[in-house]
């Protein structure tokens, strides 16, 4: 296997940055326009840990969904991904997108510790639990925050703030990184990165639906395939979608992801 070609999504895709730019300009217009929202929430006291939260625009209770961005822990931040929101917001539920710190300036642990503290706040703020949903990198920390010891996390958490998790495109088996030019900046020993792939973990119960492009790469098809299988999830291709525009039915109320990750988020009982 060439790992290198497997797992390097953005030279694999010829128009990425394209793509990725198109991901700024919208996710600026979306933070601009939405009108329920709140900005620039702390979460903890380093600077990138903040999250955004939206809102319906109806008002009211509503089930919650945090969304977790990419970038192979080392790029990106939540204003990239901001209207990916929509589809969900539309349908009724509130979406958290965070921020967390970058490697190589903090390892992949500690991004890890702060996205479980993002879900702590947010749970013990807003009295809910919540789906998870991650894109690539994302998907990695969605399925971990699902597999979280909660009460041993933090002294009064109550279990299962994070029932469900919904990873697209996610990497759920770290060691096939560690010969490629994406781990150099993670600086993972293979022990490491073994106990941080949710793959190996004992599967914790609750939902969970793996979402994929159908033009990813084989190793991206697998991971996903046999992560949901090791987990007792389901898996799902979206036809003719590549690593990026995978996330595109996530802005469309009406696309049956968007329908069906409404349907889990709503599924959770709150506190």
């Amino acid at each position: 296997m060439d790992a290198e070609a497997e797992y390097n999504n953005r030279a694999r895709v010829p128009d990425s940055a394209a793509i990725i730019a198109r991901w700024m300009r919208d996710a600026a217009t979306f933070r601009t326009t939405w009108a329920s929202k709140r900005l620039d929430v702390r979460y903890g006291d380093t600077e990138p840990e903040r999250l955004d939260l939206f809102l319906p625009e109806a008002g009211g209770p509503c089930p919650l969904a945090l969304f977790i961005h990419g970038g192979y822990w080392q790029a990106l931040d939540r204003t990239s991904v901001s209207h990916f929101a929509r589809g969900l917001l539309l349908r009724g539920v509130a979406v958290a997108v965070p921020s967390y710190g970058l490697c190589p300036a903090v390892p992949l642990a500690t991004i890890v510790e702060q996205m479980r503290r993002a879900a702590a706040v947010l749970c013990m703020t807003t009295r809910q639990r919540m789906l998870a949903v991650g894109h690539s990198a994302g998907g990695q920390l969605s399925a971990l925050l699902q597999a979280t010891d909660w009460p041993g996390f933090a002294q009064g958490l109550p279990t299962g703030i994070v029932p469900a998790a919904l990873p697209i495109s996610g990497v759920f088996e770290l060691e096939p990184l560690l010969p490629t030019s994406i781990a150099r900046a993670l600086n993972l020993t293979p022990e490491a990165a073994h106990a941080l792939s949710p793959r190996w973990l004992p599967p914790p119960g609750g939902e969970l639906h793996t979402v994929v492009g159908g033009a990813e790469s084989p190793e991206f098809l697998r991971q996903t395939r046999d992560f949901a299988a090791a987990w007792g999830g389901t898996a799902e291709e979206i036809p003719l979608a590549n690593h990026f525009t995978v996330l595109d039915p996530l802005t469309d109320p009406d696309h049956p992801l968007s329908a069906r990750a409404a349907d889990m988020a709503r599924r959770l009982a709150s506190l």
